[in-house]
């Protein structure tokens, strides 16, 4: 019947219907879900970011802290303490802090309007005295190195090895060297080699210029020494070159200036870091002059520096190697002759050896040349010669 047939037709129509608003809606749905867990995390994110921002907020409201010097501390549980602004004052301790930690001399800070003690500070250290210490090693090492077997030997052993294996020592039964001075004309290489110990050992390494600890004011150069020798003992394993040792340590004068006086300041302090009543535990100890005749005779006995090494001019052979060392990078003609150039150098230092290889490329750039001849080594040999003498003697020579 007709009538049968539409009902039957409008009843599946109305089913497929239902299906599909059924399943537009689960959609729906999810999208709705999905987008709730979305905001629910930028919710939590902003929640994070107010509440940082209320912390950062807070701090910024608070009063300033002033720093202070702790003097003494009383058996009730207070410190006196001298502050940044001048007096003393005898001051409580926050709950936080523990007490048995306040030594005399450490820094702490104090609240402004009841002047308790609220945190520890660091020791405070010279920008100075920060800047002296190298972050990255320097890119020498012992195969940079040309010649200079005994000496480096000698550095390894009195250097290197109490560094890294400290209990050879103890084994034996003997203290390591405490300190080594390096000698010798300029250019023979000695702050080479500390350069390559610094590389070698995974100390901290502290490099001081001599001039560096002549200071104006009275007191100030022995300051610095002090904290080099802290720094160098938070930092152990640690090595102390001291290049240039004869600006701070020479004789000792009956008569002197005021200036003379606060150098002589200064070498003590640096005599008694060196061999005081506290130990320097794994710190050693390198100093490099070219004039050791005119350094103090304290500052040389053993137990100070207890090795003395001598950095002679380069021999025959060792001047070849030096040779090699600084044109392994150049572009050299292979007619080179390496025998030639070492008969020509003789009494000459690495550091003229190494100018000389300069000089030789520059002049092979001067022609438009990318190769180094021997030619240009001949040149950049007698100009090099040249340039360093003095009276202009035949006999006189750059050292």
């Amino acid at each position: 019947m007709p009538g049968t047939t539409d009902v039957k037709k409008d009843g599946i129509d109305d089913s497929a219907y239902t299906e599909n608003y059924t399943r537009h809606l689960e959609r729906r749905l999810r999208a709705l879900e999905t987008e709730k867990q979305i905001l629910q995390a930028e919710r939590s994110r902003l929640e994070k970011e107010t509440q940082t921002l209320r912390t950062e907020l807070e701090k910024l409201r608070q009063s300033p802290l002033i720093t202070a010097t702790v003097i003494e501390m009383l058996e009730d549980g207070r410190a006196v303490v001298k502050s940044s602004t001048g007096p003393n004052f005898v001051v409580h301790v926050s709950s936080s802090i523990v007490k048995e930690k306040i030594q005399p001399g450490m820094r702490v800070a104090l609240n402004q309007r009841s002047f308790a003690v609220t945190q520890e500070l660091p020791p405070s250290r010279d920008p100075m005295i920060r800047a002296m210490e190298i972050e990255e090693a320097p890119d020498v090492s012992y195969s940079d190195i040309g010649g200079l077997r005994e000496q480096l030997l000698e550095i390894k052993e009195t250097v290197e090895l109490p560094l890294l294996k400290p209990q050879l020592f103890e084994q034996v039964g003997i203290e390591p060297p405490r300190g080594v001075l390096l000698t010798g004309q300029p250019g023979t290489g000695k702050t080479l080699c500390a350069r390559a110990v610094a590389h070698e050992t995974n100390a901290t390494f502290i490099r001081v210029i001599g001039s560096e600890l002549v200071q104006k004011f009275i007191g100030e150069g022995a300051r610095l020494v002090r904290e080099i020798f802290m720094l160098a003992k938070e930092k152990a394993p640690a090595i102390v070159f001291v290049d240039e040792l004869d600006a701070v340590g020479s004789h000792r004068l009956d008569i002197a200036t005021s200036g003379d006086r606060e150098v002589q300041r200064t070498l003590m302090q640096l005599l008694s870091e060196l061999d005081g009543f506290e130990s320097r535990g794994q710190v050693a100890v390198l100093g490099a002059t070219n004039r050791p005749d005119i350094l103090d005779p304290a500052l040389l006995r053993p137990g100070r520096f207890d090795r003395i090494i001598e950095f002679p001019f380069p021999d025959d052979e060792s001047r070849e190697e030096i040779f090699k060392i600084h044109t392994r990078g150049m572009n050299l003609d292979s007619a080179l002759d390496f025998g030639k150039l070492v008969s020509a150098t003789g009494g000459k230092t690495g550091a003229d050896i190494k100018a000389m290889c300069t000089e030789a490329g520059m002049f092979a750039i001067r022609e438009s040349r990318v190769c180094v001849k021997q030619d240009d080594f001949s040149k950049a040999i007698a100009k090099v010669h040249n340039r360093g003498r003095g009276d202009g003697a035949p006999g006189s020579m750059y050292c």
